[in-house]
């Protein structure tokens, strides 16, 4: 049998193939490839599907963040030193950001069932340096924005975003990247909403915040030449921005797909050795990744990849248990460092056929 890839980028972009190409075409044909016309489109298309006023296309979802809270810096609401409450379980892009910026990561521990941070951690880790919240949309589901809007507003912090793996995602009739101050995106090519390279974005309603961002992005400049800021070269290029515009039109339907997927794994695998993960109901989880847990992970790992099962570990290593932290590898975060041993990503992709879903769960159902 031919083997069933974690992700099968190569079946996922002929879909589209004539799309890109007349896209690519066009940019060729334009002449133009920096802070022209695709962007803006693209711009303006995704800050519509998100509900926001403002969308700026960024380089990568790393500086996505670090552009958000460089921007508050700017506006004098977060200072070098202050402190930004992040989850333990995330990409380390997250905490990176906050780091870069001369700001200090605060940890908490995540949810065991939803692997989000987990809001009734948070108010112990806050103090008189605490500016923002970064919350994070882990694998495709969100975070409890509401318990944490209400921790913002009482310690008047910021309230961010990183909506990276979560494209789409809806959460009580709003579409992520409006459910707080700002929100940062990655379009890194294995999104739900992927580029054919690096790139990705801000949405904000905040007009100054955008407008901040806008230019921090361009060399701190809004005036070519002339540099307000100390800011990054990190803008959205013509092509990627073409290529996000085609995928962005069958966004909702691949999160359709990924939805359908989910729901058979979830119905199908019948394992004492494995933990599904939760589904919501309200459409507030897409599923860039469909994690299981198992106490024989890393058995199971190899069990399945000699049935010609290719899966990923997301995360094998918590942040704080990362070298890049190494200054705060003797801290405890019990549940991050429990999943860090558990968690198996299955293939879950809008092309993946039914034939190999129905193989992924026939050889899980097996395992022991």
């Amino acid at each position: 049998m031919e083997p069933i890839l974690f992700l099968n980028l190569e079946r996922e972009n002929k879909r589209h193939a004539s799309e890109f190409k007349e896209a690519v075409s066009r940019v060729i044909d334009s002449g133009w490839y920096i802070l022209g016309d695709e962007k803006g489109k693209f711009e303006k298309d995704f800050a519509a599907y998100c509900g926001t006023k403002h969308c700026v296309g960024v380089g990568n979802g790393l500086d996505a963040i670090r552009l958000i809270l460089m921007g508050y810096m700017v506006q004098g609401i977060v200072e070098e030193g202050d402190e930004v409450i992040i989850p333990a379980n995330s990409f380390i892009a997250t905490a990176l950001a906050v780091s870069q910026c001369g700001l200090k990561p605060i940890f908490v521990d995540c949810d065991i069932h939803t692997y989000n941070i987990d809001p009734a951690l948070i108010l112990k880790k806050i103090s008189s340096k605490t500016k923002a919240i970064i919350a994070v949309h882990l694998y495709g589901q969100v975070a409890a924005m509401d318990e944490l809007k209400i921790i913002a507003k009482q310690f008047n912090l910021k309230l961010v975003e990183d909506a990276a793996q979560a494209h789409g995602a809806i959460y009580e009739g709003q579409k992520v990247g409006g459910l707080a101050d700002a929100a940062a995106f990655s379009f890194y090519p294995v999104k739900n909403l992927g580029a054919l390279g690096d790139a990705g974005s801000v949405t904000t309603n905040d007009d100054s915040l955008a407008e901040i961002v806008r230019a921090l992005s361009n060399y701190g400049s809004d005036d070519k030449y002339i540099h307000k800021y100390r800011g990054l070269n990190s803008r959205l290029d013509e092509m990627q921005a073409a290529i996000l515009s085609v995928r962005l039109k069958f966004l909702d339907g691949d999160n359709k797909r990924r939805i359908e997927i989910a729901r058979y794994y979830s119905k199908n695998i019948k394992n004492t050795e494995i933990i599904l993960p939760l589904i919501a109901n309200d459409g507030s989880h897409v599923f860039h990744l469909y994690v299981i847990r198992s106490l024989q992970r890393d058995k199971l790992y190899r069990y399945l990849l000699d049935n010609g099962i290719y899966t990923q570990i997301h995360y094998p290593l918590s942040i704080h248990k990362q070298e890049a932290y190494s200054k705060l590898k003797n801290i405890v975060i019990p549940v991050a460092e429990c999943l860090q041993e558990e968690v198996l990503s299955l293939p879950l992709y809008p092309s993946l056929k039914n034939e190999e879903m129905h193989r992924i769960v026939e050889i899980l159902n097996q395992f022991s």
